[in-house]
């Protein structure tokens, strides 16, 4: 199938590692050209050399602080200035610590709101212009599981990871006309740097080692096992492709079955 992104340019937000890194590698691989942004530069530049060498593709990068909102703009105006155009957004960011309630105070929310919620937004309102004014575009918003089944122990992240939720659904109406699709779309666990540590977390908290937090993670997933990064991304990549023209405004998990929620 002709996923149509050859020549499309795509803005992949924290995608020095993790599900950012693998979703950028994918659609470098269908032959779009990859704007990488994170803090470290040091990190970018690696992933740009071994993507752009295992795929041929024009992968650049631009370090960019994403609760930083005059840094989000000019990383939007950097990838037009380079590729003429911006197609695709693929909002992500790093989860907000482990934790409950009271084990945060008024920083700690002011925190994760700024990055995981309103980083989207910023993200979102830069290239909509853009995006109207080329006729039309793909976002998708990288969140979680708990968009569907809340996760215990993750209070900040399921209070935002659902913003997220209402952002995206009101958003999918109002860009409709404009030929802009936006989903979101939630992994489950995936074998993550961000999924070890919260393994980690819960293993610690439970006095238990982390294979067994590991084991008893895999006996409560349909398919038994943890996800790929690479498989996420292959999700990711459809929604955002010409292949997709008739679902916006969904909320998709990607998690071998295990959210039993309908």
């Amino acid at each position: 199938m002709d996923l149509g992104l050859k020549g499309k340019v795509v803005l992949v937000l924290a995608s020095s590692k993790g599900l950012g890194k693998a979703i950028a590698a994918k659609f470098a691989q269908e032959g779009a050209n990859v704007m990488l942004t994170s803090r470290s530069e040091t990190e970018l530049k690696a992933v740009a050399e071994d993507i752009t060498k295992k795929t041929g593709s024009n992968v650049t990068y631009f370090p960019c602080e994403l609760t930083n909102s005059s840094d989000i703009k000019l990383l939007v105006n950097k990838t037009v200035d380079i590729f003429g155009r911006v197609d695709i957004l693929i909002n992500n960011a790093g989860g907000p610590p482990a934790g409950k309630f009271n084990d945060f105070d008024d920083e700690h929310w002011q925190k994760a709101f700024e990055l995981n919620l309103f980083s989207y937004i910023r993200a979102i309102r830069e290239v909509i212009p853009f995006m109207r004014s080329q006729g039309g575009g793909r976002i998708l918003n990288v969140a979680s599981s708990s968009i569907k089944q809340p996760i215990e122990g993750l209070i900040l992240s399921n209070t935002f990871r659902a913003g997220v939720i209402g952002l995206s659904k009101s958003l999918a109406t109002e860009l409709a006309p404009d030929k802009i699709l936006i989903n979101t779309l939630g992994p489950g666990r995936i074998a993550t740097d961000r999924v070890a540590q919260l393994d980690q977390v819960i293993a610690d908290k439970q006095s238990i080692s982390v294979e067994e937090v590991i084991e008893r993670t895999k006996s409560v997933i349909p398919l038994g096992r943890y996800g790929t990064p690479e498989e996420f991304a292959t999700t990711a990549v459809f929604l955002c492709s010409d292949a997709n023209t008739y679902v916006t405004g969904q909320a998709l998990l990607v998690d071998g079955g295990m959210v039993k929620a309908l």
